[in-house]
């Protein structure tokens, strides 16, 4: 029996705020010139997001109009609403303290939704790209859902939001070569802890759609609980002729910097047929779950494959009901289409994007059997 994702659990922080309310919060910091009050205008408004979760409760106090009380131990905004510039040291310690109880939650429900007990997992992969320490991720997982002291781990880090499909394909691999694995594969990013006010047009999209959540995967071969699950086929790696410069995450003093450029969109919707055809070879998967970066994305998505509207429905809604969560996101449009029984059986083509500029795909099975 070939490896399958036999459930995926999901983990959003409490804290939620909606797109119009943080718009009205980062157009109203002071210092900002009229150009960039309706940069912010726009960017906020053209993003098709409606709601987004962050661990940062005291900037959705701050939106609310209610007092600011920070829950993360990394204050962002004043009591004035003034946005902080917190260091990437403070940054790091809040993600140290607070990622990995997303993690374990996400995880707790993919176990549980698999009919997998923790003793009974025997490799672990960890996702993410908004924070580091050691013993990681990882290294939390074992202590936190007490899986066993020999479990197998292995960190994917700062792959940005393509990352889970690598991760995937980390699970299929080891099943493959071990066929009594199971295997967690859990990604969580705190891309908020990284947002900050500023005139720059690449921080001013980074905070119209970057949002936090953990979603987590139960991969293996066995049988378990009964349902659905999505059999894992062939994978594939795209590097686009041009992009290096476009989508860049680095590390800077007040927090880790994204470059994510207008010509992002274009380049996919340059390349995407090419990248996929190859990849596909003669499939036509009657299914998509594609990363959303952002509206655009998926829009030359739509447009270079000449996809039905109706194909990307399942993209749109989680980017509408959740923004932008880096790796995490293609998990929680996966679980939305395992979890459809409208769906039946069917070819699933999945995709996300990721510095460089890459184009990570995976072609599933979604299976009753």
């Amino acid at each position: 029996m070939a490896a399958s994702i036999l459930s995926i659990g999901t983990a959003v922080p409490p804290a939620r705020v909606s797109q119009e309310a943080a718009r009205d919060v980062f157009q109203a910091q002071p210092g900002l010139s009229r150009v960039t009050q309706r940069l912010i205008h726009a960017a906020f408004d053209a993003s098709a997001i409606e709601h987004r979760n962050t661990v940062l409760s005291d900037l959705v106090a701050v939106a609310s109009g209610v007092p600011a009380v920070s829950e993360s131990g990394m204050p962002l905004a004043g009591e004035d609403g003034t946005i902080q510039a917190p260091s990437t040291g403070v940054r790091n310690d809040a993600y140290i303290r607070l990622a990995p109880p997303l993690f374990a939650e996400a995880s707790a429900h993919a176990l549980a939704g698999a009919g997998v007990r923790p003793d009974e997992v025997t490799h672990v992969v960890t996702v993410s790209c908004t924070g580091m320490f050691a013993p990681g991720p990882d290294f939390r997982l074992v202590k936190d859902l007490g899986l066993s002291s020999a479990v197998e781990r292995y960190h994917i880090g700062f792959m940005g939001c393509a990352a889970a499909i690598p991760g995937l394909r980390a699970a299929a691999r080891i099943c493959d070569s071990q066929p009594d694995a199971v295997v967690l594969v859990a990604a969580a990013e705190l891309c908020t802890l990284h947002i900050r006010s500023s005139e720059d047009p690449q921080q001013i999209v980074a905070a119209s759609v970057f949002a936090d959540g953990a979603a987590a995967a139960v991969v293996s071969a066995r049988s378990f609980a009964g349902g659905p699950r999505l059999a894992l086929g062939r994978f594939g790696t795209v590097l686009t002729s041009e992009g290096e410069s476009e989508m860049v995450w680095t590390i800077g003093d007040q927090g880790f910097d994204m470059i994510l450029t207008a010509e992002v969109p274009r380049i996919i919707g340059r390349e995407i047929r090419e990248a996929v055809g190859s990849f596909l070879g003669g499939d036509e998967p009657q299914v998509w779950a594609v990363h959303p970066g952002g509206r655009s994305v998926l829009d030359r998505v739509e447009s270079g494959l000449a996809l039905d509207p109706a194909a990307l429905a399942a993209s749109r809604d989680v980017l509408r009901r959740h923004g932008n969560m880096s790796s995490a996101t293609i998990l929680f449009i996966l679980r939305d289409l395992l979890e459809d029984d409208a769906l039946g059986d069917s070819e699933v083509a999945a995709l996300a994007f990721g510095p460089g500029l890459t184009v990570e795909s995976a072609l599933l099975r979604r299976t009753t059997a």
